[in-house]
């Protein structure tokens, strides 16, 4: 291995640095180092954002320790067999060899190499086998994705096992929380001012860090909702709007409504992000788009629908196909439109270019919601944008707002009514894991033929950016819809906050919302009854909104607590009149006189 590698090492591989960033190591590798070499631990967590250079830094404390004579041997444990190989190539740049294609059943590997890189199910196969190799020479493991280690007893055991002797552990991850209690080899934990135990990291590098330094690129999340109707397995037929406020079970329902592929929601949706595609590809030309759908059946029928849209036969990557981490390569060094997945892609996969995306996934945890956003805030030069495309599902919009908030692994939380706040938090991930398995569950309805759904149709509710909802619903393929999805592919964070709001003025304008000016000058001009209606939904919104953040609850939960207290139907069924009165109640609750 050449040392001297290890100070000209790209500020992320595979050499794609973000505008502005140091020649050697971005100003957060460099401090996460120093601290590293300066306390030189056993154990250290480093946490940091997808996108932001996890495996350059890790490659850069490798080639210290090795350089130093600390350790004479790497074994890198990532989640899948992609990533692996995606290590080697990432190490190769720097002079250190692994073998991506170590297999248990050998137990060996060539002294061409300084190490290897397996998966944890590899590793939890046969850990006394990766005991042994760890106790052979002095050994940094490098645990990429760490929070997978807790992902079933057997691996944890399996990784604590094999790597418990080893002369240094550097643990990384993107998304240092989980959504149930299983613990994460390696990590310390301690105890908050609530009692419960709290995963704790060495060195933090959140997403807001990151947009700040220019390392990530700002995201818009582009929200569309719709009419949605199905049968139930009892044989009855249903309706709701996706985007409206609805039971958990009607919520589920609707949504696996809207993913069906025969439907009317999907295909508009995908237009939609086909046309954000075209202009990001006015100003980044090899911008490329990735759909991550629910399950193969459905992720081969979204393939086909974008092929009749684009003229174009997209990418499909399929986990257990032969060739998938293949065709992720070629794609990621093409210029081909779209790719469509179903997990594969869904975290630590290294492709840049990709900047629109479409969560066509029922997957409601945050663990997964961040792990797919990650594959698209990848930074390669200032400006750059991510524009993903979601279904207007509460619990989606909330992991969404909550883009940028740090979040920690609790562990030993007690179940909810004991009145401590660590029962509401539990129950909060709870619902979050019940609402995955409903969709689970529904998908095999569906396959069954005890679930079908009958129609949908899809109309723009809003875009998400910096937390804030800008523009008001608008039909699909609408001259409204079209100045949302036609912001240019190139901006800078604040440039996007100000076309995003002379947007909105432009539609309010074109609105009821006119001018008292252009009013008197003009006499009263008629409204549509829709029109109006809708300039108050939107008002509506916007209120339970500003009162769901103050209080931390979720929006859903706010419109109950309106109906309850006004009375009427939800709101797409209310009148102008009851829209009106809830307004009304929720300014007053908005200071305080509830």
């Amino acid at each position: 291995m050449s040392s001297g590698a290890a100070f000209h090492l790209p500020p992320a591989f595979p050499e794609r640095a973000a505008w502005g960033t140091a020649s050697k190591l971005r100003a957060w590798q460099q401090e996460a180092l120093d601290r590293y070499l300066a306390s030189g631990p056993r154990d250290f967590l480093a946490v940091a954002t997808p996108g932001a250079g996890k495996t350059t830094y890790a490659l850069r404390v490798a080639t210290e320790l090795l350089t130093a004579g600390v350790v004479g041997r790497i074994t890198v444990v990532a989640p899948t067999e992609h990533l692996k190989t995606q290590w080697a190539d990432a190490a190769a740049r720097v002079g250190i060899s692994l073998d991506p294609r170590f297999s248990n059943s050998v137990g060996r590997h060539s002294d061409d190499y300084h190490g290897v890189a397996v998966t944890y199910a590899q590793v939890a196969s046969r850990p006394a086998l990766h005991r042994e190799l760890t106790t052979s020479r002095p050994t940094l493991v490098i645990l990429d994705e760490v929070h997978h280690g807790g992902d079933a007893k057997s691996w944890g055991d399996g990784i604590r096992e094999a790597f418990e002797p080893a002369t240094r552990r550097l643990s990384l991850t993107g998304t240092p929380f989980r959504s149930d209690t299983s613990s994460i080899p390696f990590v310390t934990y301690e105890l908050d001012d609530e009692g419960a135990l709290v995963s704790s990291s060495d060195y933090t590098y959140g997403y807001a860090e990151a947009l700040r330094d220019g390392v990530v690129r700002p995201v818009l999340f582009m929200a569309y909702g719709g009419s949605m109707r199905w049968r139930t397995k009892a044989g009855d037929e249903l309706e709701a709007r996706l985007g409206e406020p609805l039971t958990k079970d009607m919520v589920a329902h609707a949504w696996r409504t809207a993913l069906d592929p025969k439907g009317e929601w999907v295909p508009a949706v995908l237009a939609a992000a086909d046309r954000r595609l075209t202009e990001v590809r006015r100003h980044v030309e090899d911008a490329g788009g990735l759909v991550i759908a629910s399950n193969q059946t459905q992720a081969r029928a979204y393939a086909s629908l974008l092929a009749g849209l684009t003229g174009e036969k997209p990418t499909v990557v399929l986990s257990d196909d032969a060739g998938a981490s293949q065709r992720i390569e070629t794609f990621a060094a093409g210029r081909d439109r779209w790719m469509v997945a179903v997990r594969m892609v869904s975290e630590g996969v290294d492709v840049p270019r990709l900047a629109v995306g479409v969560y066509a996934t029922s997957t409601s945890t945050p663990l997964f919601f961040a792990q797919a956003v990650g594959r698209f805030v990848r930074a390669r030069r200032r400006g750059e944008t991510a524009s993903v495309f979601l279904p207007s599902v509460p619990v989606v919009l909330d992991h969404a707002a909550r883009l940028e908030e740090q979040r920690d692994h609790v562990l030993d939380r007690r179940p909810a009514g004991e009145g401590d706040g660590i029962g509401e938090l539990w129950a909060q991930e709870q619902s979050l894991l019940d609402e995955a398995n409903r969709a689970e569950k529904a998908s095999g309805a569906l396959d069954e033929g005890r679930f079908e759904a009958l129609e949908s149709d899809a109309h723009f509710d809003h875009v998400l950016f910096d937390k804030q909802q800008w523009g008001l619903h608008a039909q699909v393929g609408s001259d409204d819809e079209q100045e949302y999805l036609g912001l240019p592919g190139l901006l800078e964070p604040d440039q996007v906050s100000a076309l995003l709001g002379e947007r909105q003025k432009a539609q309010r304008r074109r609105s009821p919302a006119t001018s008292g000016t252009v009013a008197a000058a003009t006499g009263p001009t008629p409204v549509a009854a829709h029109r109006a209606l809708a300039a108050q939904r939107k008002e509506l919104n916007q209120l339970v909104a500003a009162f769901a953040r103050q209080k931390g609850y979720p929006h859903a939960n706010v419109h109950l607590d309106l109906r309850r207290a006004c009375g009427g139907p939800d709101l797409a069924a209310a009148s102008s009149e009851q829209v009106t009165e809830r307004i009304a109640t929720v300014r007053r609750w908005l200071v305080g006189r509830r």
